[in-house]
Formats: structure tokens, sequence, C-alpha cells
């Protein structure tokens, strides 16, 4: 079977993606359907055999997997929880190396990154599988099923970074399901396109173990991680996962040297408590430092949520007030196109540094990375 016909799809994905900005609201998954441009995958299961990293032989074919805090004990012949991963005769393989269910070109303010890169397309990439359940996951359709129960494509490292240069995109996001569960493929891409230029973004729930974040910390050039809520029951009842792997992994972040920015979605009745809210800033400041970017996103129902409303706006507001009232310097309204909480302010003269309505930069007012009104150094990665 013929690879991805890259003319094609790049014809096809720059159709899509061009100048057209798209809500946050609408789901995350590609625009472009690979299935309308590209040949199937080249085997006929479209699983991949490469062996996994981060995992630990055990007696009677039995592995324990390293990778995330779950630390699966998996059996010969069967899974961990995220699907994508089997032990074939005491050997774990992961199943999704090269083998993409979505792809597009976004703008780089999509993932959201505001610091990063502005204005910049990332050439988009995900596979199918989570190792967490959140029940507002806007991308379950792919999030939320085996590698089997989606159409994917053979699509390796060398050819995710020759398509997003001929794309233009000045990056490669991993993104819309959950990309620790395709770690391997990601970290491939990652060393294929640094040695090319292409620059790599992670877009993860921040549910991974130690070394393996550390490894990837090495490799990648910017993280942004979704923090569900600031409480423990909240990640067990509405995510199945655990608080704590996901707060030392935001301090491994703030140890490194890479950027980052955090996502709260805030999903009315169940994390929109604005005493949780403070505590987690006040944690913030002191352990991550006040410059890290914090957007505060609207829910809009999905998935097993549609009982749900929509975050009222008035309460992203109360909590990005809350945000600054605590010290951060970079706090932003998400999923509401036109809010002055989109705008990068200078936290010094309070002038608007970047303009934005959803996707679109409207103005920039950065002299190379500092405020062209005062001076200050505006942290992020600019160029």
């Amino acid at each position: 079977m013929s690879k991805l016909d890259r003319r094609r799809f790049l014809k096809c994905s720059l159709a899509t993606a061009g100048g057209v900005m798209f809500p946050q609201i609408l789901p995350g998954g590609p625009l472009l359907n690979l299935s309308q441009n590209a040949s199937a995958s080249p085997t006929q299961a479209g699983l991949s055999h490469v062996e996994a990293k981060y995992y630990k032989k055990l007696e009677h074919k039995e592995i324990e997997c390293e990778l995330c805090p779950r630390e699966c004990m998996v059996g010969d012949r069967e899974r961990g929880y995220c699907g994508c991963r089997e032990n074939q005769n005491g050997t774990y393989y992961t199943l999704v190396h090269s083998y993409p269910c979505s792809a597009h070109v976004d703008p780089i303010e999509k993932k959201p990154f505001f610091h990063f890169l502005p204005g910049t397309k990332a050439f988009s990439i995900a596979t199918a599988g989570c190792n967490i359940n959140c029940k507002f996951c806007q991308n379950w359709e792919i999030s939320q099923v085996r590698p089997e129960q989606v159409k994917t494509y053979y699509l390796p490292p060398e050819d995710v970074v020759s398509y997003a240069q001929e794309s233009g995109s000045r990056s490669i996001a991993y993104t819309y399901s959950e990309p620790i569960v395709f770690y391997e493929y990601m970290l491939d891409c990652a060393i294929a396109g640094r040695k090319r230029g292409v620059k790599s973004v992670v877009i993860t729930a921040g549910y991974i173990n130690h070394d393996p974040w550390l490894e990837l910390i090495r490799e990648v050039d910017a993280i942004k991680v979704d923090f569900k809520a600031f409480t423990e029951k909240y990640y067990q009842d509405i995510c199945q996962g655990k608080l704590k792997p996901v707060m030392d992994a935001l301090v491994d972040l703030a140890q490194s040297n890479i950027w980052y920015e955090i996502v709260y979605l805030v999903v009315p009745t169940l994390n929109d408590d604005f005493n949780d809210i403070r505590r987690m800033c006040k944690w913030m400041v002191q352990e991550l430092g006040k410059d890290v970017p914090l957007h505060f996103t609207r829910f809009h129902p999905m998935y097993l949520l549609k009982n749900l409303p929509p975050t009222p706006v008035s309460t992203l507001e109360g909590a990005r007030e809350i945000a600054l009232e605590e010290g951060m310097s970079f706090v932003y309204v998400g999923n509401v196109p036109g809010h002055k909480g989109e705008h990068t302010y200078c936290p010094d003269c309070k002038q608007v540094l970047i303009e934005r309505v959803g996707y679109r930069i409207i103005q920039m007012n950065l002299k190379g990375n500092k405020c062209k009104f005062c001076g200050r150094a505006i942290p992020g990665v600019w160029s």
C-alpha cells in the first residue's frame, strides 16, 4: 500500500486552514479526514509492532508498565488501560507508532499557546487512546477507543516532519487525544523534527511518571498541561485519575528550561469553586512562579456531561480576577472569542501587548521579547 500522498494532503489541509478562525468550542479533531486523501496503512490491521519504552518484565510473561501513574500489570496477550500498548509473549509493544488517526494544520493559538511563536501554524497529529477518561472530553471519539476502532494511516516520523515543513508549520503538535499513550511515536517525531529545524509542542493532561516525563521535556520545545482541578475528588470522579502526579509534573516543568502553559477548563458545579481556584493560584505562584500563563477556559456540554450548562462568562472572569489578585502575571479567558481576557497585557504598564480575536492576532506590541511601551521583558518563545 502507498503512503499518504503529500501533495494532495497539503492541498486539502491548507485549504481548510487558510485564514478561517474556528472557535475553540469546536472539537479539537481535524477538519481534514485523512481518508479523503490517503491509502490505508501498509499492515492489514493498521497496528505497529514497536517495543514500548518504560516497562518492566515480570514472571510468567507478565509486565508492569512504568509510563504513567496507573502502572498497569499486564498479562500475556493483554493491554494496558490506554488500549494502545500490548503484552506479546512477555514483551510490551506500542500499537500506534506511525499510525495516526488525525492530522491537521492548526494555528498555534488553538492549542492554546499564547506565548509560543504566536501567529504560526502547527502540524497536529494524534493516535487513538488515552490514559484517563474525562467525562467532558471533546475528542472522545478517538481518545476513548482502541486503535482498531478508528481508521489509521502510515505516517512515520520523517514524513511527519516533511508535512510540517511543506505546510509552512513551525512546529509539530501532539494533540487531540493524549500524546502520552503514543509516547514513542511522539518522541521519535520530536527528535527527527529537531534535526531539521521543526519544533515540537505537547498538549497533554500531564498524567505521566517522572522519568519518561523528564526524557520528553529534554526532546520537545513547549508543553501545555490541561490541569483538570485542584481537588483529588474531581480527578477521581470526573477523570478517573489522580491529582498528585499532575502537580508533580508541573513542578518538574517549573524546574526545567522548557516553555509551558496551563489550561483550566472551568466546569459548572464541579470545579468552579472560587475557594479551590484561589488555593490553586496560591500554589502555582509558590511552586511554579507567577509568570506561567494560565488559561481559564469555557466548558461546553460534551460527551458524558451534556446535562451541564456552558460556563457563565462571569465565572471565568471571576477566576481570572482571583488569579491576578494572587499575583499571576498572565491570565486568560478562553473559548470566549472577542473577550478582553484573550489579550496579553504588560504586567507593568498594563498596555495590550498581543491583541487576539479567537485564534487571530490583531496586533503585536512586542519589540523582540520586550514590551514596546515600557521595555519590560515578557517571558515566552517569540522567535
